[in-house]
């Protein structure tokens, strides 16, 4: 019972040949490969989208490469280059 033999797929098939007929089974796979194909041409657009072209170019081999700092964990405290470490007990030093 648990497995799908071929002579259950085949009695499959013909219900359904019998319940929508030849022609019904056709449009309906004609229809579900044109939206595949609409769904193909606009992945293909949206690679292509305008504006796109208005990257920033890549650092010639002369420049130096620009980064951002790493992102803190969410929780995390990080000090900046600014703050020093200030010892225990010691509050007049802020």
């Amino acid at each position: 019972m648990g497995s799908m033999s071929v002579w259950h797929w085949v009695i499959v098939a013909v219900v359904v040949m019998l319940l929508f007929g030849r022609g019904k089974v056709s449009e309906l796979m004609g229809d579900v490969a044109k939206g595949i194909k609409a769904f193909k041409k606009g992945m293909a657009d949206d690679e292509t989208a305008p504006g796109a072209n208005n990257a920033v170019p890549p650092p010639s081999a002369g420049e130096p490469m620009r980064t951002l700092p790493p992102n803190p964990a969410p929780g995390a405290t990080h000090a900046s280059p600014q703050q020093t470490h200030v010892p225990a007990g010691d509050h007049k030093a802020l």
